[in-house]
């Protein structure tokens, strides 16, 4: 066997190799932990401020007589 036909060979078993891995996709790029999109003090802003403006537009209203 001549020298280029054995680096045919190895470089066709790598190909070969890599195709019956196509397709494969590892475990974290699948699953997400729990990281959250924003983080807990900004979450805790806007909540805040939805329960804040409307617990005053309840106040506003219930002081003008229900006439907004």
């Amino acid at each position: 066997m001549t020298t280029s036909r054995r680096l045919a060979d190895r470089k066709s078993a790598k190909f070969q190799k890599n195709i019956t891995k196509r397709g494969s996709v590892p475990e974290t790029t699948v699953k997400k932990g729990n990281d959250y999109p924003v983080g807990p003090i900004l979450l805790g802003f806007f909540i805040f401020v939805v329960i804040g403006s409307s617990l005053f537009q309840i106040i506003r209203t219930a002081t003008s007589g229900g006439m907004a």
